[in-house]
């Protein structure tokens, strides 16, 4: 890993705010700018990147030297899931030592070669996943995914404090399912309420990097053959995640990024 020059973690405290799907875009947005991107899918317990991305299911990493693991390569993006090394109907029924070494080894053992940004979609809560990482890389910071209700908020709050106590520097939040448009008239709903997300961020002083509308075509393209088609498909999409591109490498130019330290023992 000291060949990466930005590790981001991608975080919400709260699952089902999107936050994998936004990992997704940011990785390939960033790459839309003629970066080298990698995505670790920290989620040991549910891994979804590989099938977010339509890698064929039962797909394995080419192994080196017996213990080092080829990236699977998807969309033009280095990708390592916990999905590659069991089988898709295996349950990771482990304790939080066995996930956090599952995580290490997916770190320490990635041949990831040169990349410019490593994206780390995390998996919910703050748990000893975050832990491990936020100790054994130094990382030039966290984005914050999260919707705008309130039962949403308080896991995101929980979110942000914990990477303040392990020293994480937040990059900026991402306001997802910010309004409903219809793809039948266009017309936009404020289904979830709404001034969460720029509400959150005033109260830490943190820039809201993007507010995503839900699009009733994403739920069901997501998974489809060429899900990047469902990333290119609105205009408002694209202009958003150009604007969240933008933010992360404000903040990674302005960071001591050069100084990426891997701690691995």
């Amino acid at each position: 890993m000291q060949n990466i020059k930005h590790i981001i973690a991608v975080a919400s405290g709260k699952g089902g705010v999107g936050k994998s799907t936004a990992a997704i875009n940011l990785a390939l947005s960033i790459k839309e700018r003629e970066l080298k991107v990698g995505i670790l899918d920290a989620d040991i317990y549910g891994p979804s990147v590989s099938l977010m991305l339509g890698v064929t299911q039962g797909i394995k990493p080419n192994v080196k030297e017996a213990k080092f693991f080829e990236p699977i390569i998807a969309r033009g993006i280095k990708t390592m899931s916990m999905s590659y090394l069991i089988s898709g109907s295996t349950p990771a029924v482990w304790r939080g030592p066995m996930a956090s070494s599952a995580l290490h080894q997916m770190m320490q053992q990635t041949l990831w070669g040169e990349l410019d940004f490593l994206i780390v979609d995390l998996p919910p809560g703050t748990g000893d996943i975050h832990l491990t990482l936020s100790q054994k890389v130094k990382l030039v910071g966290a984005v914050i995914v999260t919707t705008p209700q309130d039962i949403a908020l308080a896991d995101v709050r929980k979110a942000i404090e914990m990477f303040g106590k392990v020293d994480v520097p937040i990059v900026g939040l991402i306001e997802n399912m910010a309004t409903f448009i219809c793809n039948q008239c266009g017309c936009e709903t404020k289904i979830f309420g709404s001034g969460g997300g720029e509400k959150l961020a005033s109260e830490y002083g943190l820039p809201l990097l993007g507010t995503l509308p839900l699009e009733s075509p994403s739920s069901t393209e997501v998974n489809i053959e060429d899900p990047q088609q469902m990333l290119i498909r609105s205009d408002a999409i694209v202009r958003e995640f150009d604007k969240i591109v933008d933010g992360v490498l404000d903040h990674a130019n302005r960071s001591r990024a050069s100084d990426t330290e891997v701690v691995f023992e």
